[in-house]
């Protein structure tokens, strides 16, 4: 008695050293994500990188998730939980920008995979657009205000700029009135033009304005009370669905915007949807600011598109476009997603649109309503290049819970042609690495594996034909990222698989290696040319011997069945195992991974399965209660007993140890009496049901060792039993590892040499677990606490506890931790998500975390079922997600940075900016090879093709350049525009009608002639061709805009001075630019008269060009 208490204590009370040994085993304890595969439930938009293929999805948590090609994808945690509403790529830069709800902008760095900068913005942001090609971003807010930001490329910070446009100066401009001071810009939209000069700012009132940021201008301006309308119309197959039939002038009220596109491919005609579910079609290019606000505009200029002839319809939600003919300049396809009647089914309505010559007409001459699968969350359009230059476009459809609709370009293509309103044909899934919902995960299991079955399982791996990771989509659209740079050698190896179990009865392996898992096999639960009934039912249980590449799987139906993985088994035949016969079928393929057995002993579903002793046996726990030992080698059953005791409850676990001859241990047990077995015990299996019953019998003869089961706690659900051997592994398989490599390196010889030897070495060995087993620690772990005991004890029916852990909140998942291969900690789950971490033997709490702090996730009923942990990692599934979460830092290579797959592909980035580069060079040496009267000439010819393809193709860098200039200064001076400025709109807008022409006199350089206004892109002048205008004006700079004067110059200049001296001053220099004026115009007129001498030189030079497709250069 006083050598047991001593024992307690010494459990309880543990020395000073052993506790700093365990401080110091956890010290660099940290729970990380290193591998994240599949689309988050709460997803709620997309955005998408054309030059490098990348798809971020942003959440409703704070996440983003980042997915490329060949299963390379990212998580990004944001560091704040909340909705994330704008998400934006900088393109070609491994650049990814979010706004959250909380108006936080984060930049994102896809290389290093970390979060370079966040700013704060003041107010709430309503609009957010990018400059293609640029590091510039708008970010438009409830007040109304414009501003610029920009992000710096290279550390990823953020520097607002001086440039902002307030709805304030707009409203004066324009001498409107906006209804109250909450005036939201609702979109913003750089122009598809070459140099980025020009956004289109729609506010929620319903004005919209097309800014040209270089001149500080207002193009365009549309919307209003009163504004005459000319309806669409459809073609005969689609009118009686669509549009009403009236064309008369419909006369517009006040329409609050709700979304906008452009749909043009230079920008010249915006779609424009509303809360009312009208969808508008603003012609960009009219001259409208020289008409009033509320004047009629020609219903020419604006044409209505009505999705349903009913009055009340829903808010047009989504609107994207996307050109059907590369020579076409307006046709093509438009995508939205609301304008349909309340109440009508979720759909995506896809319509075909025409215009005619001159964009006067629209006509839809197909429509295609495509049904969401779920409630709508966000889409986007992923354009390419395919055959021939011909441009094609992917659509990707989000819709909650994070289920991603794939519909390929040809798909789309079909559907329009067949003229159907709705079709029958479903969308693609989107493909996953590792699928969870399709086909419904059920099981998993973590291995990490021993060097010798790592290389047969790599030979398994190179002949076996895994399933292709996108479900055979040619063409897939996401081809972004670089894999990890690993080496041959390293490459070869499989050192850890994850195992998973589904639904329709199939058991899928990848190697989890390295960060990139990849596909080995897939075993379809069938036997080929037998027919086995049961064998498509879920999957319920896993194991596999990691020494002999024995897989066992257990499903629904209390089927067993084992797969040899290693290659070159001799055994060809199939084995059927019932509890009353054994038949034995030829196997009519020689394929790897083949099924060599089926058991079928009870209709109750396996619960439970463990591999002992190097796979020479197999034990199956049921839901029944029943227990059966199965011999691996003749392939028969050992023994069943009923550990239930006629309880019907679930086997929960089962711990199978070598015991050796422990019977002078229980001769002193007190229950142990009549039906005690005097056979000698060499190994001993532990039993826990679910009713908290421990059952120990002999794993030999399946007789009981204890004539009843300890019930060790009342009223509480076990959730898993572990024993705990002193300074080794937990597991008896992973503590004969030496042993088994030099068994399988000795040869047959050696061993019958050696028999009377090894007869000796047994002996001993069989001392040595006996003596294990009675010093192990056996350990329960329940829903209310964990409970540690002492084996020895257990085995004599002492069940008092030894050391005890009551938890605050329900448990319901539970694994060991392994450091330096010995069993060092206990990780414990909780039905709230959140986790711990515990020393052994002490049960010290080590380390909190939860779910939702590292993968931002709630705890989902059965989520335990599909954890699997192998002692170092642990791999958890929750919807369409799968993570793998590393429980060491610095344990593994996967943890460092190098492992990982790279987000951002260098060499393409690389390649794509020297490509835009070569390009912009050689068009500006054949803008160099004309004479300055003939080089706008050939500007035309250059801008009609570009405009063309200026939407899909990347903007270059070059071509954004000034904008830097531009936004380092504010449009307006004090915050209000200039009569100058406001006279020079009018006189724009009130020229001839020649805005239709290709070509107009602003595009041709005239070396010394300042550049009037025009909407067109006009050329930096270089600084010879300033030196004549210079003189012209005495040195007047070029800066048409006012500067903003400190009060120290104004006080120099007019100190001193009445206001009437002050007037004539004002009087005289305006007088002085009036004759410089006319000055001007005077050289203009010369100008215009050499040109006329010039004209047949200029033909003649049009044709050369046009025989050599100048226009392709």
């Amino acid at each position: 008695m006083f050598a047991k208490r001593l024992f307690e204590k010494a459990i309880h009370s543990p020395s000073q050293g052993d506790a700093q040994h365990d401080n110091s085993v956890w010290k660099d304890l940290d729970l990380r994500v290193y591998v994240h595969y599949g689309v988050p439930s709460t997803a709620s938009i997309l955005a998408f990188d054309p030059i490098q293929r990348l798809l971020a999805i942003g959440t409703l948590d704070g996440r983003i998730k980042v997915i490329g090609g060949d299963g390379i994808e990212g998580l990004f945690v944001s560091p704040r939980q909340v909705p994330i509403k704008h998400l934006e790529f900088l393109r070609n830069q491994g650049i990814l920008v979010s706004i959250s709800n909380d108006n936080y902008i984060q930049v994102w760095n896809l290389e290093s995979r970390s979060l370079a900068s966040c700013l704060q913005w003041e107010s709430n942001v309503t609009a957010f657009s990018v400059i293609a090609g640029s590091n510039f971003i708008y970010v438009g807010d409830e007040h109304g205000l414009l501003s610029v930001l920009k992000c710096d490329a290279e550390s990823g910070e953020l520097c607002q700029l001086p440039y902002h446009i307030p709805a304030t100066s707009i409203s004066k401009v324009l001498e409107i009135s906006f209804p109250d001071d909450h005036h939201p810009i609702v979109g913003v939209l750089h122009q598809p033009c070459l140099s980025g000069d020009r956004v289109l700012i729609a506010y929620e009132c319903g004005l919209l304005i097309l800014w040209d940021v270089s001149k500080g201008r207002i193009l365009f301006t549309g919307g209003g009370k009163d504004l005459c309308l000319k309806d669409g119309s459809f073609s005969s197959a689609f009118k009686k669905d669509n549009l009403s039939e009236d064309t008369s002038g419909y006369y517009l009220g006040e329409k609050e915007i709700s979304a906008l596109c452009w749909a043009s491919c230079d920008g010249s005609i915006a779609a424009v949807g509303y809360v009312d579910g009208d969808i508008l079609f603003w012609k960009t290019s009219s001259s409208s600011v020289d008409k009033a606000p509320g004047a009629n505009l020609p219903s020419s200029d604006v044409v209505r598109l009505r999705l349903s002839s009913e009055e009340r319809r829903l808010p047009v939600i989504v609107l994207q476009w996307f050109p059907t003919k590369k020579s076409h300049n307006y046709n093509g396809l438009l995508f939205a997603y609301g304008g349909d009647q309340i109440g009508a089914d979720e759909v995506l309505t896809v319509l075909n649109l025409e215009w005619s010559s001159g964009a006067e007409t629209l006509r839809c001459i197909g429509r295609v309503d495509l049904t969401l699968a779920g409630s709508f969350a966000d889409m986007i359009l992923l354009p390419s290049v395919g055959a021939g230059g011909n441009l094609s476009v992917d659509l990707l459809l989000l819709t909650c819970p994070g289920q991603l609709h794939f519909f390929d370009d040809s798909y789309l293509s079909t559907l329009m042609s067949q003229h159907e309103r709705k079709p029958s044909v479903s969308a693609l899934e989107f493909p996953t690495v590792i699928p969870a919902r399709n086909p419904l995960l059920t099981s998993a299991r973590l291995y990490k594996l021993p060097e010798c079955s790592s290389k047969d399982l790599s030979k398994i791996s190179a002949v076996a034909k895994p399933v292709t990771s996108v479900n055979g989509i040619s063409d897939w659209p996401l081809t972004g990222g670089v894999p990890c740079q690993i080496s041959n050698i390293e490459e070869s190896v499989i050192g850890r698989v994850y195992i998973a179990g589904y639904q329709d009865g199939s058991v899928r392996m990848w190697d989890a290696t390295h960060p990139i898992l990849s596909s080995i096999f897939t075993l379809e639960g069938q036997v080929q040319g037998i027919q086995v009934a049961g064998l498509t039912a879920a999957v319920s249980s896993l194991d596999l011997c990691v020494f002999t590449l024995n897989l066992a799987v257990g499903n629904e139906s209390g089927l067993v069945l084992i797969y040899n993985l290693k290659s070159g088994t001799t055994d060809k035949n199939f084995h059927f195992i019932t509890d009353y016969r054994h038949e034995v079928h030829p196997l009519l393929s020689e394929a790897a991974c083949q099924c060599k057995a089926v058991f079928s002993l009870f209709s109750s579903p396996v619960q439970v399965l463990q591999f002992v002793n190097h796979a020479s046996k197999l034990a199956v726990g049921f839901q029944s209660g029943q227990v059966a030992v199965l011999d691996m080698g003749p392939l028969s059953v050992l023994f069943c007993s009923d550990c239930s005791c006629g309880s019907l409850s679930p086997v929960i676990s089962i711990y199978w140890r070598s015991s050796g001859n422990i019977d002078n241990t229980l001769k002193s047990q007190k229950i142990a009496e009549v039906n005690m077995p005097m056979d000698r015990i060499d190994e001993s299996v532990f039993v826990l049901t679910k009713d908290a019953k421990i059952l120990i019998i002999a794993g030999g003869t399946g007789n009981r060792i204890s004539s009843r089961p300890l019930l060790l706690k009342k009223k509480s659900t076990p959730i898993a039993m572990y024993v705990i051997d002193d300074n080794i592994s937990v597991s008896s398989e992973l503590s004969t590892k030496d042993t088994s490599s030099r068994k399988d390196a000795t040869t047959e010889g050696t061993v019958a040499k050696d028999l009377h030897e090894t007869a000796h070495l047994k002996s001993a060995k069989d001392a040595c677990s006996a003596g294990r087993l009675l010093d192990s620690l056996l350990l329960l772990c329940y829903e209310d606490s964990l409970r540690l005991y002492s084996t020895k004890s257990v085995i004599q029916g002492n069940h008092k506890t030894s050391r005890k852990v009551k938890h605050a909140k329900p448990c319901c998942w539970t694994s060991t931790l392994r450091k330096d291969g010995k069993v060092r900690g206990l990780v414990v789950l909780y039905q709230t998500g959140d986790l711990e971490i515990r020393s052994l033997p002490d049960l010290a709490l080590v380390k909190v975390s939860s779910l939702m702090a590292i993968l931002r996730w709630k705890f989902q009923a059965n989520m335990d079922k599909m954890m699997a942990s192998d002692g170092s990692q642990i791999a958890l599934a929750n919807g369409c997600e799968l993570a793998l979460i590393s429980l060491e830092d610095g344990e593994d290579d996967l943890r460092a940075l190098g492992a990982l797959p790279c987000l951002h592909d260098q060499v393409l980035a690389a390649a794509a900016d020297t490509a835009l580069t070569f390009s912009t060079q050689k068009k500006k040496q054949v803008m160099a090879s004309a004479p300055g009267i003939l080089r706008g000439i050939v500007k035309g010819f250059k801008m009609r093709e570009a405009a063309n393809n200026g939407k899909h193709a990347a903007t270059s860098k070059s071509g954004v350049t000034h904008l830097g200039d531009v936004f380092s200064k504010s449009p307006f001076a004090d915050q209000l525009p200039t009569l100058g400025n406001n006279q020079e709109i009018v006189d724009a807008s009130s020229r001839t009608n020649d805005q239709e022409e290709e070509l107009s006199i602003d595009d041709i350089d005239i070396d010394d002639l300042a550049p009037t206004t025009s909407n067109s892109i006009c050329k930096p002048q270089n600084k010879d061709n300033r030196m004549e205008r210079d003189k012209l004006f005495d040195g007047a700079t070029d800066v048409t805009e006012p500067r903003l004067r400190t009060p120290e110059e104004i006080i120099a200049k007019y100190r001193k001075r009445d206001p009437a001296a002050v007037a004539e001053q004002a009087r005289n220099k305006l007088l002085e630019r009036q004759a410089k004026l006319e000055r001007i115009n005077q050289r203009t007129a010369e100008l215009q008269s050499g040109a006329e001498d010039f004209a047949s030189l200029a033909n003649e030079l049009v044709k050369v060009m046009e025989s050599r497709k100048w226009w392709h250069i």
